[in-house]
């Protein structure tokens, strides 16, 4: 697979409305050398799958395609979740939003603490069994739950995750502590996401300048709300990086990407542009080799394995949200 990977998010409601300029930007990546396209079935209910789809008739073979299953689409209370009920299910859709026969990577969005793993992992094989999945992968999950997931497969003889999703950037290490040791322990590859930290390594958060306004933002104000003090710190130190990568000579985007490509344990940085001009400015940083000085600067400003705040790592275990959890 490419070292980027071409995330589809952004295109449908939640980003680019527009259907056939979201099909360019993505047969512009495809030109560019990008050969992975990772998107998810909640994207916008479902509009990024079909844009996608429309985007790979005539190129499907020379794409690894790669969605995901387990976010809520729709009322319907069981429309959600890691239970064969729904897997089977949402897994038809998707192939028919994407207009494919098969998937190449099949992820699991986030654990559901209701559903057992055996239950996923046994619905997971037999969509593999069956031919309409090839390889199956997990995202955002604790290194706890991608060793259980591996220890649950082996003890049961189902297909295993081949991969894991994480988020990781400069602004967010804290899958160096357990999370990208165990990925490599188990062979596994880690397809990161949100290597510009959801916008704020774009270039444009800096200390004196007005804060950009996004839908994103609209929909996740905790890691943006410059009120709360953990994003007065990363405000901070976007601001720190920016001048860093000034002083090196390149853009903080690429330096962003490179830093994120050059831990070992990483296969491939999902790239989530919304405009043509934003994947533009993304392209080339691959040919980035960064520095030991570089790696050793970075560390400084933001130390190895350290978020700034518990709502950039995707996912909160009920642990911490549900106080019944905690208490006798």
């Amino acid at each position: 697979m490419s070292p980027l990977c071409l995330g589809a998010m952004m295109f449908g409601g939640w980003g680019n409305r527009d259907h056939d300029d979201s099909v360019r930007i993505i047969h512009r990546a495809l030109d560019a050398g990008i050969n992975f396209v990772d998107t998810a079935d909640v994207y916008s209910q479902g509009e990024s799958e079909e844009i996608v789809g429309k985007a790979l008739k005539g190129r499907r073979d020379e794409v690894v395609l790669a969605t995901k299953v387990h976010g809520q689409m729709g009322e319907d209370p069981n429309a959600q979740g890691n239970s064969r009920r729904w897997i089977i299910r949402e897994c038809e859709n998707s192939l028919r939003r994407l207009g494919t026969d098969w998937i190449d990577l099949y992820q699991i969005h986030r654990p559901d603490e209701r559903c057992d793993v055996e239950e996923t992992l046994g619905a997971l094989s037999d969509l593999v069994h069956q031919g309409k999945v090839r390889y199956l992968g997990s995202s955002t999950f604790p290194a706890d739950r991608i060793v259980e997931a591996q220890w649950a497969a082996e003890r049961r003889n189902l297909e295993r995750f081949v991969c894991e999703q994480p988020p990781y950037s400069l602004l967010v290490r804290g899958i160096e502590t357990d999370v990208l040791p165990a990925i490599e322990r188990y062979g596994m590859g880690a397809i990161t996401w949100s290597p510009l930290a959801g916008g704020w390594l774009s270039g444009n958060y800096r200390l004196g300048a007005e804060v950009p306004r996004s839908r994103r933002a609209q929909r996740i104000p905790q890691r943006y709300d410059m009120s709360i003090p953990a994003n007065e710190r990363k405000l901070e130190a976007a601001d720190q990086f920016a001048q860093l990568a000034e002083d090196h000579g390149m853009s903080l985007v690429h330096m962003a990407l490179a830093f994120v490509l050059a831990h070992p344990a990483v296969t491939s940085a999902i790239i989530g542009p919304r405009t043509m001009e934003q994947l533009e400015t993304q392209l080339g940083a691959t040919d980035i080799e960064p520095s030991g000085e570089l790696l050793d600067a970075i560390d400084r400003i933001n130390a190895p394995g350290r978020n700034f705040s518990r709502a950039d790592a995707g996912y909160t275990p009920p642990s911490l949200l549900e106080a019944r959890l905690r208490r006798r």
